[in-house]
């Protein structure tokens, strides 16, 4: 089916007609090229959710825009559906849609057990040859150093099949200690192939019952006065030792691919770590370009369906999936999966155990992989490039200050300033302000006394300026800011409010100029948006944390320490005669008078302070 006209697209004419069977839609621009694929478990309902203004991201609103017609392919289920959508991306990679680029093959070792004297090797591509495939390894580096490792303990050959058959002597790795020459028949068939036998416990991940093997062949060897072969498994125990002491993950069993996803202002981050047979491979990680105001469950399907579907060739298929959360496509992405896969896979998000502390790892190296790719310099140069597009600034800024403020129900206030510069946070020049004898929850007179305080220090100081001075929140703590600064003298420095959107989401932020009180918004894809949320974002914790701290600190402060009066003798007698404050609080007048250094007058002052 499909819907076009010479004009606008005419929507409700369109969704009136379309079935509610599952399927994929293809939004067509007016030159007839694909913008988007997507698929639809009832496409009526999901192509109608594209027209409604309510909580649509920017990007979706510009990509609507530009639609001239949709075309639709029912499917008989939704899993179908998923296959061909990503199929059809890979075919056509529209730029509206998320496109993975992952399609490398991962590297594998291969040992081909059908020959005399099997061999053990790097493997990428197509498994055609006969034999076993162990894997698969994140990098080639991790293959090649399973490889290494394998040669130093079990010594089993990696030599092509061309260099092993010409051999007359043998090579350089069997004088080094690395092969047992099998090449020039050195070692026996029997074992050599106890040696391929080992390396497929260690591959497959038995090595701590490959140790405690050893352990016993050793001393097996020493019984005999074989000391020289008992050295050898001595050895071969060593490196076995010091490989899962490296080891950050090591049980039993268990292949997995393990998912953790992180999200912050102008960036997304995927990790993948690989388990295979219990034992960690590594991991990879990716920066998909997911729109920040997205929904999270949302934009980890559409990753996971091009991850494994798209590249079902290059993949290798565990038993489970493991998730951060649940996806909304869960059943239709499970069958997807197993049908490429051939075998049954499961999603799992709900685990338990040393799953639980999979997910946890992942989750946590996608947190710290995402911080350090927005705190690369390019990034953040990049970053405030934009920012002086978006602002029209005459040049490039070098310091931006933002200030927040943080309260429970006007108790404990907290203003915060943050720094930043081309080269990141600058944490050493953040302060935190108390903020004390304004009306609690008067966050304008907050933002006034915190700006005041900060600037009148840093003209006495002979500090350095911001270039740009962000204030988080609407035209009233902007105005505030603004006269503090001008009577200051400081009207030169730019100032901003920073003021959430309608639906308050971010990628929706409302600038106001300080100067004009105009209001604008920037693109939600820009890096120069990114900027401003990151630094907001950061404003917005650290007065937070300040928040909780001064709040906690004075709820754990004793009542006692505020009466007049009261030092640390007096307020420890009371403690110890009442047994805690509530004690004294509860105690008559006549009770507090029997406490040594406490007067009538005293014990007067201290029950009216109490009550």
């Amino acid at each position: 089916m499909s819907s076009s006209s010479d004009s606008t697209f005419n929507h409700k004419a369109f969704i009136s007609s379309v079935t509610d069977l599952p399927g994929v839609y293809r939004m067509l621009g007016l030159d007839g090229k694909i913008l988007y694929i997507g698929k639809a478990k009832c496409l009526k309902k999901r192509l109608a959710s594209y027209f409604r203004p309510q909580g649509r991201s920017s990007k979706t609103t510009a990509m609507v825009a530009k639609i001239h017609s949709i075309e639709t392919i029912v499917t008989n289920s939704e899993a179908e559906a998923l296959i061909l959508e990503q199929n059809l991306i890979k075919d056509n990679r529209p730029p509206y849609n998320i496109l993975l680029r992952d399609d490398k093959s991962y590297p594998f070792i291969f040992l081909s057990e059908k020959d005399k004297w099997p061999r053990l090797a790097l493997h990428r591509g197509v498994k055609r040859r006969k034999g076993k495939y162990f894997g698969p390894y994140p990098s080639a580096g991790a293959a090649r150093e399973s490889l290494a490792l394998l040669q130093k303990v079990f010594r089993v050959r990696q030599c092509e099949d061309s260099f092993f058959r010409n051999r007359t002597r043998p090579c350089l790795q069997y004088q080094i200690n690395r092969c047992k020459g099998p090449c020039v028949d050195l070692v026996a068939e029997d074992e050599y192939s106890q040696d391929v036998k080992d390396s497929i416990d260690f591959l497959q991940g038995r090595s701590q019952e490959l140790i405690y093997d050893l352990i016993k062949r050793m001393e097996a060897a020493s019984e005999k006065l074989e000391f020289e072969a008992a050295a050898d498994y001595r050895d071969s125990i060593d490196h076995l030792r010091k490989t899962q002491e490296k080891q950050v993950i090591a049980v039993a069993s268990g292949d997995a691919d393990v998912f953790g996803f992180a999200q912050a202002p102008g960036g997304s981050c995927v990790q993948v770590i690989f388990v295979r047979q219990g034992r960690v491979l590594g991991s990879r990680h990716f920066f998909p370009g997911f729109a920040h105001d997205g929904d999270k469950a949302e934009a980890l399907e559409s990753f996971l369906g091009q991850f494994y579907i798209s590249n079902a060739d290059t993949r290798d298929f565990p038993r489970d999936i493991l998730l951060p959360m649940a996806i909304p496509g869960h059943e239709a992405l499970t069958e997807a999966v197993q049908t490429v896969a051939g075998r049954t896979v499961q999603l799992r998000h709900n685990v338990r155990g040393e799953r639980k502390d999979w997910l946890k790892l992942a989750e946590r190296n996608a947190v710290q992989t995402l911080n350090a790719h927005l705190a690369d310099r390019r990034n953040i140069y990049e970053r405030f490039l934009s920012l002086q597009k978006s602002l029209d600034l005459p040049d490039i800024p070098e310091r931006i200050e933002c200030f927040d403020i943080s309260h429970t129900m006007g108790e404990g206030t907290v203003a915060s300033c943050v720094v930043f510069g081309q080269e990141g946070a600058r944490k050493s020049d953040y302060r935190r302000f108390n903020i004390r004898d304004i009306t609690p929850g008067d966050d304008y007179a907050a933002i006034a006394q915190a700006v005041q305080r900060r600037y009148c220090r840093v003209l006495e100081e002979e500090g350095v300026l911001p270039d740009i001075l962000l204030i988080d929140g609407g035209l009233g703590q902007l105005n505030k800011a603004k006269a503090v600064m001008d009577n200051l003298q400081l009207g030169h420095v730019a100032i901003y409010g920073v003021a959430k959107g309608e639906t308050r989401k971010p990628g929706l932020e409302v600038l106001i100029e300080g100067q004009t009180g105009k209001e604008f918004t920037i693109e939600s894809s820009s890096p120069g948006l990114h900027l401003i949320q990151q630094v907001r974002d950061e404003s917005h914790r650290f007065a937070i944390t300040g928040h909780r701290q001064r709040r906690d600190k004075k709820r754990r402060r004793s009542q006692l320490e505020d009466i007049e009066g009261i030092g640390p003798k007096r307020r420890a007698a009371l403690l110890s005669f009442f047994g805690s404050v509530k004690g004294v609080k509860e105690a008559p007048i006549e009770e507090l008078m029997k406490v040594q250094g406490i007067s009538r007058s005293m014990a007067q002052h201290i029950h009216d302070v109490l009550k």
